[in-house]
């Protein structure tokens, strides 16, 4: 605790008695946490129903070791404008962490009361190729999984579970994954059945038949929580928690209507959308708020902006922004039913715009290579078929191509966190030929797209290394 707090502050703890475990939830990070569990908490507390979780930690221990002398309680601070908002949470009611013992979370993914597993593992934890969404059989997690009964990656989880269900004459659980990817319910889908048919044949087979993936777009911007952020919820609460996480106030959960047996919390009771096909959602919602949040990561981590909050704030940088959505995003896109794109912009922008929320530039320049294909360019081939220019975007290409060689625009060091940094770095290769390189890895880029704006992102990194990130914007046509 930091000086002028008191030592002895009571711990957070959950209550004794809750409803039992119905979900497992693989992937136990702040995103879920500030989003799909609060939805969970508020379904058992309008409707009943033991839809408690069981999260499940698939790397390190740090959530379980924060989360389980609270018993699995925590709070979620939501970030507004106008001051902040706690509330207790307690829908998580244990925490297995999968290195440690992966036999327990068979065990808990094999209970008859578990009805659906969901998963927040980030668009690298499936294992598969992002620019086709097929599973990568040579990944170090698959080979594994596939020579060993108790698995590492979570599609491996996944699918020893439904053989160990299928076993015992169990049905099958929901399969619900609530990651940024297009079309994220097949991409789970085909990773499973590719993995499973590998591993037992009928085995895929029975999946296929009677298990249900239903695809779901989510929309939350939750900040990395700091250790600020645990003090200040500390003086806020005047208990102690270790595992609080920030949000902002707006929230949406679309979900396609499809679960085995229809067994599921009431969703839709407490604001979720059960709909028939989340496509339209689900694009827009990838593509305006996920692409423009990577461009400004990269193009603002360069221009020296550490939150999005700080590019919301810098005059060139928003109109950066709204450019991209209005003469680049928009026309690419079929808007949902009743939804104004230009409107939905505005919001977004206010969004943006928001001060509470500090969500800094590295943490979404994360995992890049994972994120361009379905943030990025998507639009880019849609764009190029209908004959639009698309500047805005490759000057966003061209900031991620700079970012991950490691180096900022003034020489200092950038801490890339990325599966492929290793790949990405191409120490030595500048310009058209870092260009070239990099529009090569076929994991990240489709060759129709590295074919088609393989000179205009040329350009645009030319414009970025030479002029800097602002008048590299000005530059821009329109």
């Amino acid at each position: 605790m930091e000086a002028g707090l008191p030592a002895d502050l009571p711990r957070l703890r959950a209550p004794e008695k809750r409803p039992a475990i119905g979900i497992v939830h693989l992937g136990l990070g702040a995103f879920f946490r500030a989003h799909g569990a609060i939805y969970i908490a508020e379904a058992m507390e309008k409707s009943g129903g033991d839809w408690s979780i069981c999260g499940v930690s698939l790397k390190s221990p740090g959530t379980r070791d924060a989360l389980a002398p609270q018993g699995g309680a925590y709070t979620a601070v939501e970030l507004a404008p106008d001051g902040t908002k706690p509330r207790v949470i307690t829908s998580v009611a244990e925490v297995l962490v999968a290195p440690e013992d992966p036999a327990a979370v068979l065990s808990r993914l094999t209970d008859p009361a578990v009805k659906i597993v969901s998963l927040t593992v980030t668009e690298k934890g499936y294992c598969h190729d992002p620019a086709t969404g097929a599973l990568n059989p040579d990944h170090p997690d698959i080979r594994h999984d596939l020579a060993a009964s108790l698995p590492a990656s979570a599609p491996g989880y996944v699918v020893r579970a439904l053989a160990l269900r299928r076993a015992a004459g169990l049905a099958p659980f929901t399969v619900l994954s609530c990651d940024n990817l297009p079309d994220n319910g097949s991409v789970v889908r085909g990773v499973v059945l590719d993995l499973a048919r590998r591993i037992d044949p009928d085995l895929a087979d029975w999946i296929a038949a009677h298990g249900r993936f239903p695809a779901t777009m989510v929309d939350r911007i939750v900040p990395a929580t700091s250790a600020e952020d645990i003090e200040a919820t500390a003086r806020l609460t005047g208990y102690d928690d270790r595992a609080p996480v920030m949000h902002e106030p707006f929230r949406q959960w679309v979900i396609q209507d499809d679960f085995v047996n229809d067994d599921r919390p009431d969703l839709a009771g407490v604001g979720a959308q059960l709909v028939g096909d989340v496509t339209p959602f689900e694009h827009m919602k990838l593509r305006m708020l996920n692409g423009t949040h990577s461009a400004l990561a990269y193009l603002g981590y360069l221009a020296g902006h550490e939150t999005i909050a700080d590019c919301a704030a810098d005059p060139v940088m928003a109109g950066y922004v709204k450019r991209l959505w209005r003469a680049e995003i928009i026309p690419a896109l079929t808007p949902p039913e009743g939804t104004d794109l230009d409107q939905h912009a505005d919001a977004l922008f206010a969004r943006y715009e928001n001060p509470a929320i500090r969500h800094r530039t590295w943490q979404i320049a994360m995992d890049g290579s994972q994120k361009l294909p379905q943030r990025i360019l998507a639009t880019l081939a849609e764009n190029h078929a209908a004959g639009r220019d698309s500047h805005g975007l490759c000057l966003a290409v061209a900031g991620w191509m700079r970012y991950v060689s490691g180096v900022d625009l003034d020489g200092n060091a950038i801490d890339v966190r990325d599966p492929l940094a290793d790949r990405l770095r191409l120490d030595g290769q500048t310009g058209a030929a870092r260009v070239d390189a990099l529009l090569a890895l076929r994991e990240v880029f489709p060759q129709t797209v590295a074919e088609t704006w393989r000179d205009p992102i040329v350009q645009a990194l030319h414009q970025l290394e030479t002029k800097g990130v602002r008048d590299a914007i000005r530059a821009l046509p329109g």
